[in-house]
């Protein structure tokens, strides 16, 4: 059992909000930044109707996050016209690609039956620590398949199987 206190247990609610009070974005705005990164580096730049559609949400709300973004030192855009990255957005948005990019790796290797969604869902909560020992985790299962595959056979046949 873990030896935290209940006083110091928070629900992930909580943990966001602690996060963002010591200077941390909130998953909206990584979500906004991740996309804005994808849609630069295929275009080179992107814009407000493109990036509403790709996150599901109304121009509207993609220009006033935008703003958001612009304050933060995110990004240089004209309203309803091309949204170039800043030089601070594309280092964010390149750490935030690559988080993704370990997450779902890490996730497909294990077996997750989704792990695009799953990726999505928890993203936002990992630390770069976490992060960063994920990726090394990762190296040494792409280095040393023998071992991978004691790994999955804690789950059976292979790591495909759903349940544990």
């Amino acid at each position: 059992m873990n030896s935290n206190s209940d006083s110091e247990f928070r629900t992930s609610r909580g943990y966001q909000k602690i996060s963002q009070q010591e200077g941390g974005v909130s998953s909206a705005v990584e979500d906004y930044l991740e996309m804005i990164c994808r849609l630069c580096g295929r275009e080179g730049y992107a814009r407000v109707g493109k990036l509403s559609e790709m996150l599901n949400v109304k121009p509207s709300s993609a220009s006033k996050m935008l703003g958001k973004l612009a304050e933060m030192g995110y990004v240089k855009y004209d309203r309803y016209e091309i949204i170039l990255l800043t030089e601070e957005g594309r280092k964010a948005g390149a750490y935030l690609l690559e988080r993704h990019r370990i997450l779902e790796e890490f996730l497909t290797r294990i077996g997750s039956p989704n792990p695009l969604e799953e990726t999505e869902l928890i993203e936002h909560s990992l630390s770069v620590l976490t992060v960063d020992r994920l990726n090394a985790l990762l190296a040494f299962f792409r280095s040393d398949e023998q071992a991978f595959r004691q790994f999955q056979t804690l789950w059976g046949t292979s790591a495909n199987k759903t349940e544990p």
